[in-house]
């Protein structure tokens, strides 16, 4: 048996994963990121990961600590979480980009930060459990470690953890990837703990991404492909490509943001067709099933986490870009979002798309 620190966000999902580790007979330490560094009116319709609703998700994963008998400890990740992801996030949407700061979270902070500063907070630890919904195996044939699809499709996670390194993959355990969503809640109702029914966070940021600004984003013009002004935008950090309402436009057929000029503060519109492509360059790569692409491969491309891999063909063009060529065009491929790519239930990679 192993010693297991098990990352508790106070949700059902990672309270199960404490729960099915100690059951498996670990040693587990309950461990949660304190990150919410903000002012606490902040208020929104929704639940954030990020938002002053924090203090109430620790009492309930110290809570699930407690009626599981397991240590638990909260990591002071304010300064690093504001550096790697805030900052990110607000940098990528002032330069006319739409970021994904769940992957940059999961590859920066809680598979990196979160994990060394618990080791020199002290904690001894051989494995680090998490309740994504994902699965981790060992290839021997490759010496790697490959990550794959959990077996619920439509909570699948996969597409967030295409930046995890070996190293990082070596020492993890997902053990919700062989569950169905409504089988951890059971298990949680089973077990009696009080988050068995509690609703996941819907939003990056409770509030809403203004938060993020120092200050107002400018306002400026809406123009067609044509040149024309339909119209002004509120400041480019609020529109991505493909986005559809909040246009404030009256038009006799629906229009969608096809494209955001961050330097001459300019967001273009035109119709649904006019989003639709089937190529795309991605940068910053990060291979898992390979050690990198030296030569065209035939894969599935997913271009955000909601929509369906589509069979694609990638080719390097030099060490750290590839070129994604898509067998049928897809709609809305945007600047700034992951592009990771599939081989069936594996994870080959993924990248930033340029």
């Amino acid at each position: 048996m192993a010693k297991v620190l098990a990352a508790m966000s106070g949700g059902v999902d990672s309270s199960v994963m404490a729960a099915l580790m100690k059951e498996a007979g670990h040693e587990v330490i309950g461990a949660t990121m304190q990150i919410w560094s903000g002012d606490a009116t902040v208020k929104g319709n929704v639940h954030g990961c990020y938002g002053p609703e924090e203090d109430e998700d620790i009492a309930d994963a110290q809570h699930v600590a407690d009626v599981l008998k397991i240590p638990f400890h909260v990591i002071d990740l304010r300064d690093e979480y504001r550096k790697e992801v805030l900052d990110y996030t607000c940098d990528e949407y002032c330069s006319g980009r739409t970021p994904n700061p769940c992957v940059k979270c999961n590859r920066t902070v809680k598979f990196d930060a979160f994990v060394s500063k618990a080791r020199t907070s002290g904690l001894d630890f051989d494995l680090l459990a998490m309740g994504h919904y994902v699965r981790v195996e060992y290839d021997k044939p490759s010496g790697r470690y490959l990550l794959k699809k959990a077996r619920d499709n439509n909570k699948d996670q996969t597409y967030f953890l295409y930046g995890l390194s070996q190293a990082q993959l070596s020492i993890c355990v997902f053990p919700l990837g062989d569950y169905i969503k409504n089988e951890v809640r059971k298990k949680a109702n089973d077990l009696g703990l009080d988050v068995a029914d509690k609703a996941e966070s819907q939003n990056f940021i409770t509030g809403g991404y203004s938060i993020l600004f120092e200050q107002t984003p400018i306002e400026g013009p809406i123009l067609d492909n044509k040149g024309n002004e339909l119209g002004r935008h509120k400041g480019i950090p609020f529109y991505t490509i493909g986005q559809r309402k909040g246009l404030g436009i009256a038009a006799a057929d629906p229009l969608y943001v096809t494209g955001i000029d961050a330097e001459k503060n300019i967001v273009y519109v035109g119709a649904k067709v006019d989003l639709y492509g089937d190529e795309l360059t991605a940068t910053e790569l990060k291979w898992i099933a390979i050690d990198k692409l030296t030569e065209p491969m035939q894969v599935q491309a997913k271009i955000r986490y909601r929509h369906s891999a589509a069979d694609a063909m990638i080719t390097p063009d030099n060490d750290d870009r590839v070129h994604v060529k898509f067998t049928e065009e897809q709609m809305s491929i945007t600047p700034g979002q992951a592009v990771v790519f599939y081989n069936g239930d594996t994870v080959i990679g993924g990248g930033t798309i340029e």
